[in-house]
């Protein structure tokens, strides 16, 4: 639909999906291939180092040239808090230090997230995603840097970059069983091209609390090339993460995107 619009209309395709603005996963985190880009200008895809902690306020400050440009924008993504923090706003919380990066990294690797978690407050406990490794490790990381909570800097809310109405905002919403059977189909096209390749490739330098390091699929297509899944095994685990992941979308967009617009692709 992005391309099409770009191509027919005019405009550029912006990314709005935390995972693909990694540089080191293309075909896992789906996104556009070079064929794709070469059709129309896309922005934010691929410009971040794997390694590199990449805040929903850094991508706030670099998507405003093309909100403000001369060409259309077309926003495309998974994530909604990008989506949230562009059309309601968001509170610029400074940037954390790689010591408190590192440090939270560390404790997610020995402890997991129960740990993180259960230094944070109850309003905050309350209100982020606990079973989104990548929120908790975010909320612990602004506490203690800051010495304050993530709800209390969210508090702060200044204006939004893009009102809503001043722009048409469509949500994707379909059956389960639909989207279920999609989740398969999509990760063994993923397979046929060249997925387990990549994953060969970010071999060496894999940890799974790095920020890339959280794209579907990346730790099991590495446990498999470890020796400790079998392929079948991986698909499997990677098809069941992405179903919780898109129940967990489900639930966000129900609570924070009543005013989009509603399309069913199934049904187009």
């Amino acid at each position: 639909m992005a391309l099409h619009i770009a191509q027919s209309k005019g405009g550029v395709i912006i990314n709005a999906d935390a995972l693909q603005v990694y540089s080191n996963w293309r075909i896992l985190t789906a996104r556009p291939t070079q064929k794709e880009e070469s059709k129309a200008v896309h922005a934010l895809y691929g410009h971040v180092d794997g390694q590199t902690h990449y805040s929903v306020g850094q991508w706030l400050r670099d998507i405003i040239p093309f909100i403000t440009g001369d060409m259309r924008p077309i926003i495309v993504g998974g994530t909604g808090l990008y989506f949230s923090a562009l059309t309601q706003g968001l509170v610029d919380i400074p940037a954390i230090p790689k010591d408190v990066q590192d440090l939270c990294a560390q404790r997610w690797e020995t402890e997991g997230i129960t740990g993180l978690a259960g230094e944070l407050d109850d309003t905050t406990r309350a209100r982020i995603d606990l079973q989104n490794p990548m929120r908790v490790m975010r909320a612990w990381q602004v506490w203690r840097h800051t010495g304050k909570s993530l709800i209390d800097w969210q508090n702060e809310t200044p204006p939004p970059l893009l009102n809503l109405n001043t722009c048409s905002a469509i949500v994707f919403s379909t059956s389960t069983e639909w989207l279920n059977a999609r989740i398969a189909w999509r990760f063994k096209q993923m397979l046929e091209c060249g997925a387990l390749d990549e994953a060969q490739e970010n071999f060496d330098n894999f940890s799974r609390s790095s920020p890339s390091g959280k794209a579907i699929g990346a730790a099991e297509l590495i446990s498999h090339l470890q020796g400790t899944l079998t392929l079948q095994e991986a698909i499997e685990q990677a098809n069941i993460a992405t179903r919780q992941y898109a129940k967990r979308q489900r639930t966000w967009f129900r609570s924070n995107m009543q005013k989009w617009q509603i399309f069913d692709p199934s049904l187009s």
